[in-house]
Parts: structure tokens; C-alpha cells; sequence
């Protein structure tokens, strides 16, 4: 019954504010509960969440887990209206929400809204994502516990339309918006450039994520931005007075970095289980997985500087790694692993990642040869 899903991103210098509608409407001619299941990135903060369910508007509590469902389960079975939003027990970044009895012809409207910080990528951009679904969860062979169940829907058969709306402000000039989806051009709101808007553009197919990449002018200069306390709080209370974030965003001189540019210890991790035999694209069938991440890794054994250190491991039921520990690159270690790396396969089985990490770490580092 999920019809619809408005998304307002609102960026305020690093950090976001996320205010997502989920708007349900019973075509059945029975009572319904929905259940929705979604990411949310791991560091976020949900700080609302709200029904608009007919007439009835209700803000939500926070509630001990067990507490929360019982309540909801005698809510549904006495017949009422109720809604509930719970983190996975399987992964902290999946979160369940279930909108139970809904009556037939009803509406509800689910109001969620979190913040989060953005990420500095390599290029000064500030990235907010906002996934298309929910990839499955990765399980360690032998825990405890349901895995966390993910179905699959063609992009195509999506019941549901998307609105994703962007406001962004700063005390620097935004230079551009950049996305991996089509958007409408960035409208200025003043004549400095410190306030945008753009939305994303009709016709959104669900097959990818909605990345957007924001960059600000003299993205090294220190910011401060200053948020009043709610006028409802009380005086001296966390929300009820003011509150100053201050954003540090150093700019090494380049004689720093290109000292650092020939070092470094780098280690390649690479899936050679069965699942990576299988297409990037169906109308393609040539080009698989595995074929693509070879062609990736053997672009980037290429491009390591020289005296920098090396390994790769690769991994699927059981790892295996080229060299017993990392190497020094240069000509004859790099022609040894390409070797290595043009014959391999998608032959090692399951997805088992727990082990090949545990050993990376567990091996000592080298001495000023930051590892990546």
C-alpha cells in the first residue's frame, strides 16, 4: 500500500537534515498492516517521527523495544490504528516500519526525519546518499540469529514514486551540485550564492542510489554556524539554548603531500565468490563481476607509486593472499601480481569477508607506510 515517498534533504554547511513521507493508502477492501524496510546511514540520528493516520495525528515515543511491540501487537489486535519504527536486531543501520490495521480506503502519512554529518570526499565534495534499496547484510558463517531478509523488486515494478527535494546554505558560496541521477538546474535564492535549491527530475527508475555531491567555495576556510534553542525548552536545557558548530577543514601545504605520495602500504581485497560470475548487465552477459573487478584491480596495481608497499588477498569460503605479507612495489613484484591477477576466477565459493579482515589487521604495520 506504500504510494508514495517524498524526501526533503536540507544541508546546512556539514551536516543534513533528512525528512522523509511515506504515504500509504489501503486499496483492499480488508484491514492491512505494511511494513517497510529501509537503510539508514550508521552515524544518523533520528530525532522525529510521526502518523498522520485520517483525522488523527500522532507523535511517536521512545520506548523500550520489547515494550514498544507489545503495545503495538495489542493496539492491532483490539482492532486500533497503530505505527512502529524499530532498528533491526540483525544490523544497526536497517530500520522497520510497521503501520498496522489500516482500514480499507484509509490513508496514512509517516513522517521520519534524521541528521547526519556528510563525508569529505577526496575532492572537497560533501556526499549525501540515499540508497534505492536495501542490498543484503553481510552474516559471519555460523552466527546466531535470522539473517535479515531482503527481497528484490524489478526497478521497473516499483509500486511507489519518489520526490527528492535539496536546499542547501552556507557562509561560503555553493559552486555546484553534482549527482548521479538527472536533477533540475540549481536555482540561487540570494545574489552571494549561500542558499540553493534543485530537486531530483521526473521519471526516477529505482536503479540506483541518489547520490549528491555538494561543493562550496573556499571549502578549507573555518565556518561557523549558530542554531537558536527551541523558544518551547527550558532556559539552561540541552534544547533550549543556542548551540555553535564550528567546521575545521585543514589544507596540508602540497610539499606535505607529495612527501606522502610514495608511501603508503596498500591492500587489495577482492570477492572471488560464485556470485561474482554472474552479470553487471543482462544484455551483456559478457562482462560479469569478476571480469570487471579484475580489469579494476590490475588499472589500479598499475597505478601504485614505486617504493610503496603491497598485497592482495582475495577471498570467498577461505582467502588467499599473492604475498605472505605486503611488499615493496616495484617492477618485478608488480609483474608477479598482475600474473597472479589476470588468472583469477569466481571459484572460492561462499562470502565469507570476517576472516581475510581479521588477518589484514592482524599483521603488523610498516613503518611510515600509512596502510589503505
Amino acid at each position: 500500500p506504500l504510494k508514495s515517498i517524498e524526501v526533503d534533504l536540507e544541508v546546512r554547511d556539514h551536516v543534513a537534515t533528512v525528512v522523509s513521507t511515506l504515504n500509504y493508502k489501503n486499496q483492499e477492501d480488508k484491514p492491512l498492516e505494511a511494513v517497510f524496510v529501509f537503510p539508514l546511514p550508521g552515524d544518523a540520528a533520528v530525532c522525529h517521527f510521526s502518523a498522520q493516520i485520517g483525522q488523527t495525528h500522532i507523535v511517536a515515543e521512545v520506548k523500550e523495544k520489547q515494550q514498544a511491540r507489545e503495545e503495538y501487537d495489542d493496539a492491532l489486535s483490539s482492532g486500533q490504528q497503530a505505527f512502529l519504527l524499530e532498528e533491526s536486531e540483525q544490523s544497526p543501520d536497517i530500520f522497520s516500519l510497521s503501520v498496522g490495521s489500516l482500514p480499507p480506503g484509509e490513508s496514512a502519512s509517516i513522517r521520519l526525519e534524521y541528521v547526519t554529518e556528510l563525508a569529505v570526499q577526496a575532492d572537497d565534495g560533501l556526499r549525501f546518499c540515499l540508497p534505492a534499496v536495501l542490498n543484503p547484510r553481510y552474516q559471519p558463517q555460523g552466527s546466531e540469529g535470522p539473517r535479515v531478509q531482503v527481497s528484490s523488486v524489478p526497478a521497473s515494478l516499483v509500486p511507489y514514486s519518489l520526490s527528492f527535494s535539496v536546499q542547501v546554505s552556507s557562509p561560503r558560496p555553493i559552486c555546484k551540485v553534482e549527482s548521479s541521477c538527472s536533477l533540475e538546474p540549481l536555482q540561487y535564492l540570494n545574489s552571494d550564492q549561500t542558499q540553493a535549491t534543485l530537486k531530483l527530475a521526473a521519471g526516477h527508475k529505482f536503479d540506483r542510489d541518489v547520490e549528491v555531491l555538494i561543493y562550496y567555495k573556499d571549502a578549507h576556510q573555518p565556518t561557523a554556524v549558530v542554531e537558536a534553542g527551541q523558544a518551547s525548552a527550558q532556559p539552561g536545557s540541552l534544547m533550549g539554548d543556542p548551540v555553535v558548530m564550528v567546521s575545521l577543514y585543514p589544507e596540508f601545504p602540497q610539499s606535505v603531500m607529495s612527501s606522502l605520495s610514495s608511501s603508503g602500504e596498500f591492500v587489495f581485497l577482492m570477492d572471488r565468490s560464485g556470485s561474482m560470475s554472474c552479470p553487471i548487465n543482462y544484455g551483456n552477459p559478457q562482462e560479469t563481476r569478476i571480469t570487471s573487478a579484475r580489469d579494476t584491480l590490475l588499472l589500479l596495481l598499475k597505478s601504485l607509486p614505486m617504493g610503496c608497499y603491497f598485497n592482495i588477498y582475495s577471498f570467498g569460503s577461505s582467502f588467499e593472499h599473492i604475498f605472505p605479507k605486503s611488499v615493496e612495489y616495484n617492477e618485478k613484484t608488480m609483474e608477479e601480481a598482475v600474473k597472479k591477477v589476470e588468472v583469477m576466477d569466481s571459484n572460492l565459493g561462499g562470502t565469507e569477508i570476517l576472516q581475510p579482515l581479521q588477518h589484514i589487521y592482524s599483521q603488523p604495520c610498516i613503518p611510515k607506510q600509512p596502510r589503505q
